[in-house]
């Protein structure tokens, strides 16, 4: 995957950290009360707090706190769609959810995975 993916500003990123992270930790992690904002994707936590669409109020906030698979598979921000489950998608979804993955590892930290997780990819070693 070349440039289609690449920031348009250069991103230094920490190595991934896959400590197990709970649903109910990954919640609280929404951008309110001074809390980080993490989106996860197959599993897969990313520490999206510098960007302001996904604090509170912002056009992706519903993916704060969540595993927000499903919705980005579907190009949908409707609540009802961010979950987790995405093995149902049709192969162009998970090809556009699987864009969103190279998209985000691009720009975002990981900071950890949803522990118990069912969702993650199966060709993914972790």
């Amino acid at each position: 995957m070349s440039g289609k993916f690449e920031p348009k500003e250069p991103v230094q990123l920490n190595p991934p950290n896959y400590t197990p992270i709970s649903v109910e930790e990954l919640g609280k992690h929404n951008g309110t009360n001074g809390q980080p904002c993490y989106v996860a994707i197959k599993g897969i936590v990313f520490d999206v707090s510098g960007k302001e669409a996904y604090q509170p109020g912002g056009s992706y906030s519903a993916f704060s706190g969540k595993d927000a698979s499903r919705a980005l598979g579907l190009m949908s921000t409707k609540t009802e769609d961010v979950r987790p489950d995405w093995f149902d998608l049709d192969d162009k979804e998970k090809k556009t959810l699987d864009d969103w993955y190279t998209f985000f590892s691009k720009r975002y930290n990981i900071v950890g995975t949803v522990e118990g997780a069912t969702n993650k990819d199966p060709s993914s070693s972790l």
